[in-house]
């Protein structure tokens, strides 16, 4: 199974809460911070609720 890169790209600053949470579930903490998860059903939904704050790459 293919690993997803995520670069948090915009600040959290203003956004809801569930969109704080799921950055903060993802492991992202500051700008430009990059993750590398597993392209699972739960990381792939947690991508799309944050779609607009994110770059993702697939590895």
């Amino acid at each position: 199974m293919a690993n997803l890169e995520i670069t948090l790209k915009r600040s959290i600053i203003g956004r809801p809460q569930n969109q704080r949470d799921t950055v903060k579930a993802l492991g992202l903490k500051k700008i430009n911070s990059t993750v590398v998860k597993p392209a699972n059903e739960a990381i792939v939904g947690m991508v799309k609720t944050i779609s607009h704050l994110v770059d993702v790459k697939e590895v």
